[in-house]
């Protein structure tokens, strides 16, 4: 299991300095089309069917899937002023070798 502070420090350089999307919704359109890099979901999600999907989808499409702790902490690192349940990273930016460093 990798470190929430890590994966969350990821998801803001990627944010930064690359591509991400936000949402479970924009997250499994990323993950089908093979385009996500890494998909981050939140455990707190409530009802958890908005994001039991992601780690099956992510095996399928050998895609690194991780979950965090807080939707609070994913939506802030996503920059967003809510919780968000899911986000892809599409473009690592210079978050690529952290994000390699996660799929070991």
């Amino acid at each position: 299991m990798a470190d929430d502070a890590k994966v969350l420090e990821l998801v803001e350089i990627a944010r930064t300095s690359g591509k991400i999307r936000k949402g479970a919704n924009e997250a499994t359109k990323a993950a089908e089309k093979g385009q996500a890099k890494l998909v981050v979901y939140a455990a707190d999600v409530n009802p958890k069917e908005i994001v039991m999907h992601l780690p099956l989808l992510c095996k399928e499409k050998n895609i690194p899937c991780v979950s965090v702790a807080k939707k609070d902490d994913l939506g802030a690192a996503a920059g967003l002023a809510v919780g968000t349940a899911a986000v892809a990273v599409v473009n690592p930016g210079t978050a690529k070798g952290m994000l390699e460093d996660l799929a070991k």
